[in-house]
């Protein structure tokens, strides 16, 4: 019997390991033509956004072609995904730690996917390292987006707003998945990344500086 702990702890620190480590390969898209689609991942220390090509994401009609359309002028859609209500916010943080509390350990929260039109060069204001751009052809892109909307709860067939910044800010659309430690913005990135054809590695997805591991792995970080 008193085996049986140190068996079952190292039992627990190989589960533990096989989990940090492991890897969910890229989904097979088939190889298209046309000139790639340039996508940037935007790293702000601890949440990433991608930032899109509006007429690449219009063209391709849908909800969320449309959910685009809704939103203000500019080149670039940033999309992002977090919890309905701390994700919104934009009061001080200093202000907001009990709900930031509820968000992470409080299962199942609401949550939104965000389009903010940008126009000019969304990269600009971010350290180089905290950019990555990759190219991906058009059958990869439309996967990804895909992802992205397979998010959305749609109403009638349409995203369903849930909220907007005043002007031409980020629109917020109601989304079906859930907000919690166990599935935080990053970890959403990565797999929208990984319906894009990436390696990823979920466990380790919770952090933005893994989003942008993700690229680098593949090669594909300019």
């Amino acid at each position: 019997m008193r085996g049986l702990p140190g068996l079952f702890i190292a039992s627990l620190l190989g589960l533990v390991a096989g989990l940090w480590t492991w890897t969910r390969p890229g989904a097979e898209v088939a190889p298209g033509a046309g000139t790639p689609v340039v996508v940037h991942i935007l790293n702000n220390g601890f949440h990433t956004d991608l930032a899109v090509p509006r007429a690449a994401l219009e063209a391709r009609g849908g909800p969320l072609a449309e959910a685009s359309r809704s939103v203000g002028a500019g080149d670039w859609i940033l999309i992002g995904w977090g919890d309905a209500r701390f994700f919104v916010d934009t009061s001080p943080m200093e202000g907001r730690l009990l709900d930031g509390a509820r968000a992470f350990f409080r299962p199942g929260n609401p949550s939104v996917v965000m389009l903010d039109p940008h126009a000019g060069d969304p990269r600009r204001g971010l350290a180089a390292g905290n950019v990555r751009t990759v190219r991906l052809s058009h059958a990869n892109f439309e996967a990804m987006t895909r992802r992205v909307e397979d998010s959305l709860a749609l109403e009638d067939g349409r995203a369903r707003l849930s909220t907007a910044r005043p002007g031409a800010g980020a629109h917020f659309f109601a989304s079906h998945e859930h907000f919690w430690i166990g599935y935080l913005c990053n970890s959403w990135t990565a797999r929208v990344l990984n319906a894009a054809g990436f390696d990823i590695r979920p466990v380790r997805a919770v952090t933005a500086g893994e989003v942008v591991a993700t690229v680098d792995r593949a090669g594909q970080g300019a």
